[in-house]
């Protein structure tokens, strides 16, 4: 099966298809809405035959389709019909669960995504949560997203963002009580340090994520619910750090 997978970020909209290893890009901003988003994909990729779409969208999903409107795009996505749109089966997945699956190891692992906003995903033994904390109140009636999203690192400078960063993460790291902490996202690389406990993860593994939930080979499950409030994958970690590599050959 030839994936496309559409990874939706608040500048770019990175896309890549199985058995490619170069994705191409198509702007994103606060005005982009559903059918200018396939526009543009469809333009950018017409030369890319594919059997299946997976899209991760910034925000709460559930049952393949956006649970509300994203902060930092237009408006119009929940009701917007994807697979009518591109006429293949679509998956849609938080794009932070999606990178998080990605880059699953095993055990319990808490995913932050560092970008134009925030993006936090949790596995806990091969099953992957999305969470909203984001948009939680942290300190002096601003969110986590404010102090550690690009509003938070414009407000602040990068030497302060990051002093904040590393609080943060080792504060969630307590909090959730996990083994590994991956920061993603395209303003991880700005870090000059990793906080305790914690690795860089790389922005290559959102298309693995996409790619992984299709799979139905040798041994590996498929997405399951686990409840009709809330979607998570379920993924077998001895499997995670081959079919990384895998999904990108």
């Amino acid at each position: 099966m030839r994936i496309l997978v559409v990874d939706i970020g608040g500048n770019n909209i990175k896309l890549l298809l199985s058995g490619h290893h170069t994705p191409r890009k198509v702007p994103s901003g606060p005005d982009l809405t559903p059918g200018r988003m396939v526009a543009g994909i469809r333009k950018a990729v017409a030369d890319w035959k594919y059997d299946a779409v997976t899209i991760g969208f910034p925000g709460p999903v559930k049952d393949d389709r956006p649970a509300a409107e994203p902060k930092n795009l237009g408006r119009g996505w929940m009701r917007y019909d994807y697979r009518r749109a591109f006429g293949k089966p679509v998956r849609m997945i938080n794009d932070a669960a999606m990178q998080a699956l990605g880059s699953y190891k095993g055990g319990r692992m808490l995913f932050l995504g560092l970008g134009t906003g925030l993006g936090v995903a949790l596995i806990l033994d091969g099953v992957v949560h999305a969470l909203e904390l984001a948009h939680l109140s942290y300190r002096n009636g601003k969110t986590y997203e404010d102090f550690i999203g690009k509003r938070g690192q414009d407000r602040m400078g990068k030497k302060r963002w990051r002093r904040v960063v590393s609080e943060i993460v080792t504060r969630l790291r307590e909090a959730f009580q996990v083994e590994d902490v991956v920061i993603g996202g395209g303003n991880a690389k700005q870090l000059k340090e990793v906080p305790p406990g914690a690795r860089l993860g790389n922005n290559a593994n959102a298309f693995a994520g996409g790619f992984r939930i299709w799979a139905d080979r040798r041994g590996r499950r498929r997405p399951r619910r686990a409840s009709p409030d809330q979607s998570v994958q379920e993924v077998r970690p001895e499997s995670a750090r081959a079919y990384v590599v895998e999904a990108l050959n």
